[in-house]
């Protein structure tokens, strides 16, 4: 298939499939209304706030922001590349894929990469053939038994043997023309320095092939019976093999459980395999390298919480320190890493082999909260006794706080920091340079605006102030957004709240949108965003609403041990009470200028006495 694919077929493809058909297939959909909706398959939640359009072949959902078309959908979905969806879509519509011609190192390399996948898969099929009747077949199986696999988890994890000798492989591939440079692209061959002489990679190790996430292998881990080493070998960088991106484990985890609520990261091949053999099936190993940011933003896509595991040695510990400094930047409130450290001299293939699944599991349970860990990690090293103590802990911790991503997590570990030094984040601020700090929606993309809005309420005279992309000092906390944010993943508090129309006289950015969202979800007993989303769609005069909403949703759902009802409730009283400030001040501004009323000086007097301590 060379070259491009031509524009002009992809927007027919578009037009000929329906994208709920091919939403449906991998969602549970129901009609709603003119749409259809359900549970967001890119985050984990309770009510559905995922909808599907056909009149827009669109879908969206207003919990995370996720939204497309339907080719849009296949790569979040599948993990397929765009050549990849359009391949799919193009066969559900039973059409094959033109390629515009003129592009011939294109199809070279589109060939090259086809056939180094061939080439692992033989490779791995020849590693299972060599476990099963090579003449060292015992000695390895017998080294597999003895760290308590059997042959069921061994055959789920496609585990083989490389037997000893320099061109087992090659031998295996001679019949192939120019297999020596094929098997040296896919990294399963090495060549001496002047290229006479090839010989294999692997040799006398148990193989442990590296699939992504749609089951291709992509390499291979090998493990030396005994005491040679390197103890583990991996295969090298390859067009088709890229280290800092794959984790061992997960088309293995995905495929035993397609509703995966948490990942354990393990240091070995090992570990894996042996945690699926006591029924833990939802561990991933790095491939020799420490955990890389395009890992952890992988893994949230997939599953809500990511636990760490390391000993508790010092090496250890400082393992730990790095994969929280690749946490802080990556981490969204809705999305949860803990630090699970082990005893001394164990790890989890010889923990889970001595005390069993439920004891290890009841371990992660117990794990560290990343604040949690933040925050003891960095006071074991300031005596927070003395001004000094917390002067350093506080120009150590800052910089780490800022390169999170905009959150109510980050802001309660800001405020957190106020607490331990006992000054506000403004004195804060006037030494350190606290604006990454603020909570600034991400802004939206233009296929996001294009959504529209419906259903009319009496606060719809009330129109919403645009949301400022860069907030003053002292909007660093905008309650109103942070409001909005807990109400768009915590709906059902809604109905416990003051009434909408409490809110109405304040004066505060954003506060219509607020209002309405309070009224459609206090007016609807069974409202949802994902109903919202039906309501408002179709109405011009929610774009607006439906469009800031979509910024402000950015701030991500309140999870973990953060209470979401109390600082709901904590957010709206704060709210309330500058409307009485509001009032009072008018009041007060009034009185000077003309006589009250008696029904304003009731409320002015109470008022007053409402400040009263």
């Amino acid at each position: 298939m060379a070259g491009r694919i031509p524009q002009h077929f992809i927007d027919d493809l578009l037009a000929r499939v329906n994208i709920v058909d091919v939403i449906d297939g991998r969602v549970k959909l129901k009609r709603a209304g003119k749409n259809y909706s359900g549970l967001c398959p890119f985050h984990k939640e309770k009510s559905p706030s995922f909808s599907v359009s056909p009149d827009k072949q669109f879908y969206y959902c207003f919990g995370c922001g996720a939204g497309g078309n339907a080719l849009g959908f296949l790569m979040e979905y599948d993990r397929l590349n765009f050549p990849e969806a359009v391949e799919e879509l193009a066969k559900l519509a039973g059409v094959d894929v033109p390629r515009d011609e003129g592009q011939p190192a294109d199809h070279q390399r589109e060939q090259e990469i086809k056939r180094q996948f061939e080439a692992l898969e033989h490779s791995n099929r020849y590693f299972q053939d060599m476990l099963r009747s090579s003449s060292e077949r015992e000695r390895a199986i017998g080294y597999l038994k003895q760290r308590g696999l059997s042959g069921q988890i061994a055959a789920a994890f496609g585990i083989g043997y490389a037997p000893p000798g320099w061109d087992n492989l090659l031998q295996h591939f001679a019949h192939l023309e120019n297999a020596a440079p094929l098997l040296e692209q896919s990294g399963m061959v090495i060549h001496n320095e002047d290229k006479q002489r090839y010989y294999d990679r692997f040799r006398d190790r148990i193989m442990f092939p590296i699939r992504d996430v749609r089951g291709r292998v992509l390499g291979f881990g090998g493990r030396v019976l005994g005491d040679d080493k390197p103890k583990y070998l991996n295969s090298p960088e390859t067009p088709t093999f890229h280290k800092g991106r794959e984790l061992y484990g997960l088309y293995e985890a995905r495929k035993h459980s397609n509703q995966l609520e948490r990942l354990l990261i393990v240091e070995g091949y090992m570990d894996v395999v042996s945690l699926a053999q006591h029924g833990i099936h939802w561990s991933v190993a790095t491939l020799g390298t420490a955990t890389t940011a395009q890992h952890l933003e992988r893994l949230f896509k997939l599953v809500p919480e990511v636990i760490f595991c390391f000993d508790g040695d010092a090496a250890g510990r400082q393992a730990a320190q790095r994969a929280l400094g690749v946490t802080l930047p990556v981490i969204r409130d809705g999305q949860e890493a803990r630090f699970l450290f082990l005893p001394d001299g164990e790890d989890p293939d010889t923990l889970v082999r001595r005390e069993g699944e439920t004891a290890f599991s009841q371990r992660v349970s117990q794990a560290l909260p990343l604040s949690e860990f933040f925050f003891r990690q960095l006071s074991d090293e300031a005596d927070l006794s003395s001004m000094d103590g917390r002067a350093r802990f506080s120009n150590q911790a800052l910089p780490l706080i800022q390169s999170m991503q905009p959150s109510l997590l980050k802001q309660m570990m800001l405020d957190r920091i106020c607490e331990i030094t006992g000054l506000s984040l403004e004195q804060i601020s006037s030494v350190i340079d606290l604006h990454q700090a603020t909570s600034t929606p991400a802004p939206i993309s233009a296929e996001k605006a294009s959504q529209p809005a419906s259903t009319h309420n009496p606060y719809q005279q009330i129109r919403p102030t645009p949301v400022r992309n860069k907030p003053t000092q002292s909007e660093h906390r905008n309650l109103v957004n942070q409001a909005i944010s807990i109400l768009l993943h915590r709906p059902d508090l809604a109905r416990s709240t003051a009434p909408a129309a409490d809110f109405v006289s304040i004066s505060e950015t954003n506060i219509g949108v607020l209002i309405r969202l309070l009224h459609y979800l206090q007016q609807e007993p069974k409202g949802s965003l994902g109903t919202l989303l039906v309501d408002w769609q179709d109405d011009p005069d929610h774009r607006a609403d439906l469009m800031l909403l979509n910024e402000i949703s950015h701030l991500d759902p309140v999870m973990g041990d953060v209470d979401a009802a109390r600082l709901l409730e904590d957010t709206l009283n704060r709210l309330l009470g500058r409307r009485h400030e509001t009032l009072l001040d008018q009041l007060l501004k009034k009185s000077r200028q003309a006589p009250l009323t008696d029904d304003e000086k009731r409320e002015l007097q109470q008022l007053l006495q409402s400040r009263q301590p």
